[in-house]
């Protein structure tokens, strides 16, 4: 068994560990908040062993292996950092960091350590992308990538009535790109590598975040084009068109239902069956690769993880969105 230790007791850590409970060789043991209270009733209801308040004493403690972290992005690099340099192997949620230096650091902090770090990054490693991954080379020569995540943010009322929450302060390194134009980005860079070139433009908020932004990115022989947005929905699937046909994804940021449309009208399904929630994939492949004692996903590889950031710090250069880490 694999004992963890959860860093953040929101919603997302909720559905995670939903998931991992059906994950075969994981065992929460250990859960961080910053109020004793609330360590208490979530260790509670989670029936795990060991409560702190404290991270330092829960980086250097023995009764985990392992940690997963979901606080907001300004923390995950100096949190990640922590864990790693006591030997912990460490689950972040995306984005890694808040910038492509933090990724640097942390990527070196893991392999001077000996330990496990990897980015949890679902939408990857669901059947239906590897699915995608496996058959793209049957559209022939890509020629262009086209990805929408743009979901209206119920946090975005309370913005338009004066509370500004988390999800639109500037401090946390949050907004519509670092929440939702990375389940775009990342998937692109795992097919098709670093562009050659990126131009954006956004729809800045007066806190200082970006409410949607839309990004074009060269390469030699095709073009992506990335939209995101908290302040609209969109209903409109992702698709990877070749000179042979186009690939079309259901939701790039959660991957269920996938197909190929050829020129010739033929439609080959490519959805493989997910029989676990989406967040369940993540946790296995690092549960599998810590029990197969490898320092480094084969999918969510440290480079993906680096140069995503590193488009997403271009990005942000390019339409003013600054954070106390940069």
């Amino acid at each position: 068994m694999i004992r963890f230790g959860v860093v953040g007791t929101n919603w997302i850590t909720e559905r995670l560990l939903e998931a991992a409970a059906q994950v075969e060789g994981f065992e929460l043991t250990a859960v961080y908040s910053r109020t004793e209270d609330k360590a208490n009733a979530f260790a509670d209801q989670y029936q795990a062993a060991l409560r702190f308040t404290n991270l330092e004493e829960m980086a250097t403690s023995d009764g985990l292996d392992a940690v997963y972290i979901a606080t907001p992005n300004t923390f995950h690099a100096e949190q990640a950092e922590l864990f790693l340099r006591n030997g912990k192997h460490v689950l972040c949620e995306k984005p890694l960091a808040a910038n492509g230096a933090e990724v640097r650091r942390m990527i070196d902090t893991a392999k001077e350590h000996g330990v496990l770090l990897m980015e949890a990054m679902k939408s990857t490693l669901v059947p239906s992308f590897k699915m995608v991954q496996s058959h793209l080379h049957k559209i022939g020569p890509v020629r262009k990538y086209v990805a929408s995540y743009c979901q209206y943010s119920s946090r975005y009322d309370k913005y338009k009535e004066g509370i500004v929450l988390n999800a639109f302060k500037p401090d946390l390194a949050n907004g519509a790109l670092m929440d939702l134009g990375v389940y775009c980005l990342y998937p692109l860079i795992t097919l098709f590598g670093e562009p050659k070139q990126v131009q954006s433009q956004a729809m800045m908020l007066e806190s200082g975040v970006d409410g949607q932004g839309s990004v074009i990115l060269n390469y030699d022989e095709m073009e992506a084009v990335v939209t995101y947005s908290k302040i609209s929905n969109s209903h409109v699937p992702s698709e990877i068109m070749g000179e042979r046909g186009s690939i079309i994804i259901d939701k790039i940021g959660s991957p269920e239902q996938a197909e190929i449309r050829y020129n010739d009208g033929t439609v080959e399904k490519l959805t493989a069956e997910q029989v676990y929630p989406s967040m369940y994939y993540e946790v296995e492949e690092f549960v599998n690769l810590i029990q197969q004692g490898k320092k480094e996903s084969d999918m969510n590889t440290y480079e993906r993880s680096y140069v995503t950031m590193q488009v997403m710090d271009q990005i942000r250069q390019q339409i003013g969105l600054v954070f106390p880490n940069d």
